[in-house]
């Protein structure tokens, strides 16, 4: 797919959360050109088979004494907070040398139709689809007072350098501060816009670089979508006009692979309070009440259910299994136990 420039963007009402001081301090790292990032458009994340309702597969990483989760996920195409989650116990900004950590790649398929992209906004990760399998970014998104939006929409557009029109609502947030912010940022490592983006068709929201390394993975925007350059450079090429763009908020997902049952929870910030834990609890026990009732063949093991709440770490947990059903009654009274034999009875949610 050939790209244009465009010198301009239509006016987003919805554009990324900027620092007061938009022009201070850009990554330590230096901004490649468009024509360096085009060399290499193979993904940076890698494309998993799809197994049942579960992709993917943990990994670790060890670290240096000067490394930060900020900076391994930027390297490894992680978001900060899902580092932070599945870290429990490692200080993100001193994790020490030789510290080896978890390496959040395995998920339960979100509930919506598997093609093109869906986001889920509860878990900060893009999901797309294609016949190869699922490959899995993350993804900055809207905070709660300017929160992305539920939608099915479609991409229209794939832009190359854009330049960013601040709507007029952001603009008066730094009058009110004191600051300034002009009509148009061009292109450049001032834009928050990054390298590249995908105009949606939900009027005024994009998938879009950052000039800003670390918040990709976290709630730091206005309504869009922030991915790094690295990966929305070379995401832009992947991805056709009219591509579906679903956009859902699932903190809790379960799902069936191999006749286990896999559970998936996501708290939304590091600290865990006891207002998120009451609410995650409620989604699971309505999400674990509507999986039973379309599997009625499943059984679920409570202890392994509060583990997976209490932890929230966004790591998928077995906490259940397909039981097979014998065909008739007859078989069933045949290879029932004498009641001496029969096994201790589990405790299922």
């Amino acid at each position: 797919m050939e790209l244009k420039k465009y010198s301009a963007l239509v006016l987003l009402s919805s554009a990324l959360a900027l620092q007061p001081a938009w022009a201070e301090k850009q990554s330590s790292a230096p901004e490649k050109t468009a024509t360096e990032q085009e060399t290499d458009r193979s993904s940076r994340v890698p494309t998993f088979k799809v197994d049942g309702d579960l992709a993917g597969r943990l990994g670790v990483f060890t670290t240096k004494y000067e490394d930060t989760f900020a900076e391994v996920g930027s390297q490894l195409a992680l978001g900060y907070l899902e580092l932070v989650k599945a870290n429990p116990g490692v200080d993100p900004w001193l994790p020490g040398e030789g510290t080896t950590i978890t390496l959040p790649r395995q998920y339960i398929i979100p509930d919506a139709r598997r093609e093109g992209i869906v986001i889920n906004l509860a878990e900060y990760r893009l999901y797309y689809f294609s016949d190869d399998g699922v490959q899995v970014y993350p993804v900055g998104v809207g905070t709660s007072e300017n929160p992305s939006p539920l939608t099915d929409a479609k991409v229209t557009m794939p832009l190359e350098s854009p330049a960013w029109y601040p709507p007029a609502s952001i603009r008066a947030e730094y009058e009110a501060s004191g600051d300034f912010l002009p009509r148009m940022i061009p292109p450049g490592p001032s834009n928050p816009l990054g390298s590249h983006a995908l105009m949606l068709s939900e009027k005024g929201y994009l998938i879009h670089g950052t000039n800003k390394q670390f918040g990709v993975g976290m709630p730091v925007s206005h309504g869009c979508f922030r991915m790094y350059n690295e990966d929305i450079s070379r995401f832009v090429y992947q991805v056709g006009k009219g591509t579906s763009v679903q956009i859902v908020n699932d903190a809790v997902k379960m799902g069936l692979s191999g006749g286990e049952v896999w559970l998936e929870v996501h708290r939304p910030n590091e600290d865990y309070s006891q207002q998120d834990r009451d609410r995650l609890w409620r989604e699971v026990t309505l999400e674990v009440e509507a999986f039973r009732q379309k599997h009625p063949g499943v059984e679920v093991q409570r202890r392994a259910i509060e583990l997976a709440v209490d932890q929230a770490d966004g790591i998928p947990a077995m906490v259940g299994e397909q039981i097979s059903r014998v065909a008739s009654d007859k078989t069933q009274k045949d290879k029932r136990l004498p009641a001496s034999e029969e096994p201790e009875q589990k405790l299922y949610f």
